[in-house]
């Protein structure tokens, strides 16, 4: 008998950007949002990966953009 429980996970994304993964019975951490996505760990890791084509936070391409457009 296998005793694995399957654990249901959603997208969470901060506002830098970030993603992440979140169990869905527990509440998400302040400073995160449901970014609508959810499914099984692998699930939702390959739509992170898929999605979060840059991996700087936001303040630093803002702050990056910002430099390069005189």
């Amino acid at each position: 008998m296998n005793d694995e429980v399957r654990t249901a996970y959603r997208v969470v994304i901060n506002d830098d950007e970030q993603y992440s993964i979140w169990p869905q019975a527990s509440p998400i951490p302040a400073g995160w949002r449901d970014e609508g996505f959810a499914g099984s760990e692998d699930e939702c890791l390959a739509h992170i990966e898929e999605v979060w084509v840059d991996m700087r936070p936001l303040s630093v391409r803002l702050y990056t953009s910002a430099g390069t457009s005189k």
